[in-house]
């Protein structure tokens, strides 16, 4: 404990100073929480194939393992300061500061943030350095010089150091909590006060979906607990509904705001409506399918009467995000929305409170701008948005996919069945088939047709025999077309390839 002292007191000093700084942002802006900023610096500085690499294989757990690495970093930090505290107390406060300035450096750095937003550095610095020296002088019986440490051999400091140290960390992790409800959303969202109106267009409940005779499909509805989540929003935005607005402007005759309430007040449309991340592998789960309530997005542009020449229209967020979507995708008579619900709820902050582009047919980053707050009419020779600066594609249409939900890796022997989702937004499955052991194409049972732009289920009786086997799936579109067995990476306009899966059957 003699050398470890300092080290962890700089650890705990960093880390409860970090907490309360999540805690401060909690109050002002969640984005401008020490470690949230600091991570949302690297997401942006971060090489697209890195980013890339992270969503395929960490899915939605991206965030939290960027998180964890800013915190472990922060620790680091700390213990570096700690260890010096005793022998060069200037340089340990030198260093303390300097975490300081590049947390709020970070802070500030974040689009449409003000001054105000420094202030959570500013705690997290000034509480670390207050308990870099603080915390082993009381262990210490209040001498804290470093030629004293041997006075840990006596039993009372030792207590200390345990008790001291376990209420700190417990602090720490209090103040964690508190601010972490800030960055997951889960501590109520800007649309808790929403009185959703009842839609002018209101579709019929969803029928019953294959998941109430066949285990381990995908249900036809996802809830929205399960829906998933990407985006480059370490903290979901905290949007005031009473201020905020919704711009639609760029090269058109008639540019114009309109608030929430008057939103709402328009002409609503439900719809069911699947939606994918282009970044989903082939056989990947970064895809869900629910109802959705929202406003046309043709009506609010025609509003605003695109000019000649215009061929985008630039959906943008508080975060920094934006999304290229093709103005004539958004004109030609399909449910692109601004949507304010999904599952019957107002929209909850990690999925875009209070309201989100979605536009059938395109993946998410190009067409499911969340937390939106302006339509850019321009063109794509003038404008590029997030991802394109990036590498992807400019446009980016959903290709065909199909997915085996059951069995993944091993069956009991005898009658079962081979079941799973497939989807071919704006264009419908007409057929799904499966060959097992590369025989011969059969073809599945389809779930209830809900509509072109949504997912269906499919199962095919499966009689499996002990053994290995190879089951593949694919997928034929509305129009006709087979699904694409070529193997392409997501990159740079989404995956393609059959799913593939091995089963041992016993």
């Amino acid at each position: 404990m003699r050398n470890a002292l300092w080290p962890l007191s700089g650890v705990l000093a960093a880390l409860v100073g970090a907490a309360a700084g999540h805690a401060a942002a909690h109050l002002l802006n969640p984005a401008a929480s020490p470690v949230v900023a600091v991570g949302a610096v690297v997401i942006d500085a971060t090489p697209a194939p890195v980013k890339e690499w992270a969503t395929s294989t960490l899915g939605t757990a991206d965030k939290a393992v960027l998180v964890a690495g800013v915190i472990l970093f922060v620790a680091l930090f700390g213990a570096l300061a700690g260890w010096l505290a005793p022998r060069r107390r200037s340089l340990a406060i030198g260093l303390v500061a300097v975490l300081g300035v590049i947390s709020g450096a970070a802070a500030l750095s974040r689009p449409e943030a003000g001054p105000l937003d420094v202030l959570p550095a500013l705690v997290a610095t000034v509480l670390g350095r207050c308990l870099l020296f603080a915390f082993p002088g009381w262990v210490l019986g209040g001498d804290s010089r470093a030629d004293d440490l041997a006075r840990l051999a006596n039993p009372q400091a030792r207590r200390r150091f345990l008790i001291g140290g376990a209420g700190l960390a417990a602090a720490g992790g209090a103040l964690a909590l508190l601010g972490d409800r800030s960055l997951t959303g889960l501590g109520g969202t800007a649309s808790n006060a929403v009185r959703l109106p009842v839609p002018d267009e209101q579709l019929p409940p969803l029928p019953a979906g294959l998941e109430g005779r066949f285990q381990g499909i995908s249900p036809l509805r996802t809830p929205t607990a399960d829906f998933y989540r990407i985006d480059i929003a370490l903290a979901a935005p905290r949007v005031d509904l009473a201020g905020w607005t919704l711009r639609i402007d760029g090269l058109v005759d008639r540019p114009y705001s309109i608030t929430f309430d008057e939103l709402l007040a328009m002409p609503m449309i439900e719809r069911d409506i699947t939606l994918t991340c282009v970044s989903n592998p082939v056989g990947g789960d970064l895809c869900g399918s629910t109802r959705w309530l929202g406003v046309r997005v043709d009506e609010l542009l025609r509003r605003a009467g695109p000019q000649q020449g215009a061929d985008m229209v630039l959906s943008s967020a508080p975060d920094g995000f934006s999304a290229s979507t093709p103005l004539e995708v958004l004109l030609d008579g399909r449910d692109a929305m601004i949507a304010v619900a999904m599952d019957g709820e107002p929209l909850t902050r990690i999925h875009g409170a209070p309201a989100r582009l979605l536009t059938p047919g395109l993946y998410g980053y190009v067409g499911a701008t969340k937390w939106l707050t302006r339509l850019e009419v321009t063109s794509f020779a003038k404008s590029t948005a997030y991802w394109t600066d990036r590498g992807w594609s400019p446009r980016g249409p959903v290709k065909t996919a199909c997915r085996i939900d059951t069995p993944r890796t091993s069956a009991a022997a005898g009658e079962t069945h081979i079941a799973g989702v497939a989807w071919a937004t704006h264009r419908g499955i007409a057929k799904v088939e499966v060959s097992v052991d590369d025989g011969p194409w059969q073809e599945a049972e389809l779930g209830p047709d809900v509509g072109v732009d949504y997912w269906r289920q499919w199962v095919l009786p499966w009689r499996a025999e002990r053994g290995q086997h190879r089951l593949v799936a694919r997928a034929t579109d509305g129009e006709g077309a087979v699904q694409s067995s070529e193997i392409r990476d997501v990159v740079p306009d989404g995956a393609e390839g059959y799913h593939v899966v091995n089963v041992l059957v016993a």
